[in-house]
């Protein structure tokens, strides 16, 4: 066993080309971006949709976008 402390780029790099030869170029990038670091202030963006809308109004879209949904379909 190995108790040699590696730097966490050599970790990350390697795990990196072993999750491309077993799982492939795409898979393994969709499964990193889940980690990702996104941007902004979520809570506050949220306030910013919300904030006007009344639950019942809420309600009411989603039922419409159903509606047209199967309408297209």
């Amino acid at each position: 066993m190995n108790t040699q402390m590696k730097p966490v780029s050599e970790i990350s790099r390697r795990a990196t080309h072993i999750l491309f030869k077993e799982m492939g170029v795409v898979d393994t990038i969709r499964f990193l971006n889940q980690f990702s670091v996104g941007r902004g202030d979520y809570t506050k963006e949220r306030a910013n949709w919300l904030d006007d809308i009344s639950m019942d109004d809420a309600i009411a879209q989603i039922k419409a976008e159903k509606s047209k949904a199967q309408q297209d379909s």
